[in-house]
C-alpha cells in the first residue's frame, strides 16, 4: 500500500491534529516521544506517514507532492498563495487577519492616503489594499513584532492575526478593520486528490465527524 504522508506545522497545532487523527483511530505513537531525532514518523499498519516542518514551509511541501496532506493556519496558506486544495476546516487556532493602528489612522484608511503598512504577511496586505480597499500604500516586510512600527513611527497601520487583542491593546493600538476570519486547515495535493480519492475523502470524512465545534 502506498503511503499517505502528511506534512504537520510544528508546535500546537501538531498536537491538536494527531488528537483528531487519535480519534479516527490513526496513531502515530513515536512522534509523541519529544527526545526523538526522527524527521518521518510511519504507522507501517495504516500505510500513513507523517513530518514535522516549520508552518511556513507545509504548503510547498503539498504543493510538489512531498507530502499528499497537509495541515496549516489559513493565514498561512494564502500567504503561500501555493497551488492545491482547501478541503476541511478544522476549527483550531481560530484568529482573525486584520489590520491595526492607533484610533488616529482610522481616518487614513478611508480618506484614500498613501500610507505606510507594516507586516509579516506582505501578500495578504497588499492584496487587501489593492484588491479590496483601492487604495495604494507602501508595503513593509517585518519578522518580527510588527505592533512595534506604528510605536516608532515606521508605519501607520499594521496588518497582522489578532486573537485576543490585548498587545495592541497594551501598546496603544486597536483593530481598525477586519480582512477574514483564520483557523486551521486540511489541504492536499491536487494530483493526490485525484490517485488516492477514495482514502482521502475518507479521512476527510472521518475528520469532519470529530471536529470541534
Amino acid at each position: 500500500m502506498k503511503y499517505l504522508t502528511f506534512a504537520l506545522a510544528k508546535g500546537r497545532l501538531a498536537k491538536h491534529t494527531l488528537g483528531l487523527l487519535e480519534k479516527i483511530g490513526i496513531m502515530c505513537d513515536e512522534m509523541k516521544d519529544d527526545k526523538t531525532r526522527k524527521l518521518i514518523f510511519t504507522n507501517e499498519e495504516l500505510g500513513f506517514r507523517f513530518f514535522l516542518s516549520k508552518a511556513t514551509d507545509v504548503p510547498t511541501y503539498v504543493e510538489l507532492g512531498a507530502a499528499d496532506i497537509g495541515v496549516v493556519g489559513r493565514d498561512t496558506i494564502i500567504e503561500e498563495g501555493r497551488k492545491l486544495y482547501e478541503v476541511l476546516d478544522l476549527n483550531l487556532g481560530k484568529c482573525r487577519m486584520c489590520v491595526a493602528g492607533p484610533a488616529s489612522a482610522k481616518k487614513q484608511l478611508s480618506d484614500g492616503s498613501l500610507i505606510r503598512v507594516a507586516s509579516k504577511y506582505p501578500r495578504i496586505a497588499k492584496d487587501y489594499f489593492y484588491n479590496c480597499k483601492h487604495q495604494t500604500v507602501e508595503i513593509i516586510k517585518l519578522n518580527g513584532s510588527v505592533e512595534l512600527a506604528p510605536v516608532v513611527g515606521l508605519a501607520e497601520v499594521i496588518v497582522d492575526i489578532v486573537e485576543t487583542g490585548s498587545t495592541l491593546k497594551e501598546n496603544g493600538l486597536e483593530v481598525l478593520e477586519e480582512i477574514c476570519p483564520l483557523s486551521a486547515r486540511v489541504v492536499v495535493n491536487e494530483v493526490s486528490m485525484k490517485m488516492q480519492h477514495e482514502r482521502i475523502t475518507k479521512l476527510i470524512h472521518d475528520l469532519k465527524k470529530v471536529v470541534p465545534e
